[in-house]
């Protein structure tokens, strides 16, 4: 049996468009992913106790790489191109969007949790009461990540690669009026963004961790 000429049309387009947008979402979330890996090893893993040289290399990759996570929410500009490009409008509303609502729920739950984490081996230390002041230094810190990425481009391997040309932009640029506005809506972006996603995360985490859920999981297994 044929599909209608229509129905075809319709799926070519969507399955191009989709494609079209795949590569990069594939490389966002692998660098959105960086630093979720590097914070279970860094802050749950059997070493985080113990702070040797790799430990704080680590540390210093996990900070360096953490805002490829949330900075993935900037890439709905790439939806807004297709929009302003003329996607059909199913394409648009069954394809690309949750397409886009998908690869961008991944990467700032990886943020999300990144920072449980940190906030989970800031406890554990007995620096429970820091847990605040490190979600918002970190907010801020990836708030300036997301801007040198998203507009000068600069790339979290530029602190080896590149240091002096980032931080002569920092120096000269970063300190302009215009900056500091995009930055600061950026963090406040994050941190509104941050705040519920943790809650449900962190209710989550604890019903997979109950009892409860534990003896469905049995008598599911049994049936």
């Amino acid at each position: 049996m044929t599909l209608p000429i229509e129905i075809t049309n319709w799926l070519n387009s969507s399955i191009g468009a989709a494609s079209r947008s795949m590569p990069f979402m594939m490389w966002n979330t692998f660098l959105a992913l960086i630093p979720l890996v590097l914070s279970q090893w860094l802050f749950r893993g059997k070493g985080s106790g113990v702070r040797r040289v790799s430990w704080w290399i680590g540390l210093v990759m996990f900070v360096a790489f953490l805002p490829n996570a949330p900075y993935v929410l900037t890439d709905i500009i790439h939806l807004v191109k297709f929009i302003k490009g003329g996607a059909a409008i199913w394409t648009i509303t069954f394809v690309l969007v949750p397409q886009f609502l998908i690869f961008m729920l991944i990467g700032t739950e990886a943020y999300v949790v990144s920072l449980i984490n940190v906030g989970h081996y800031l406890r554990k230390q007995g620096w429970g009461q820091w847990t605040l002041a490190a979600e918002i230094s970190l907010h801020a810190l990836c708030s300036i990540g997301i801007f040198l990425g998203r507009f000068p481009r600069f790339n979290s391997w530029d602190l080896i690669t590149g240091p002096q040309r980032l931080l002569l932009y920092i120096g000269q640029e970063l300190i302009k009026p215009q900056p500091i506005a995009v930055m600061l809506v950026t963090f406040l972006g994050i941190a509104v963004i941050y705040w519920p996603l943790k809650q449900i995360t962190l209710a989550m985490i604890l019903y997979w961790q109950s009892p409860e859920y534990r003896q469905s999981l049995r008598r599911r297994s049994f049936e």
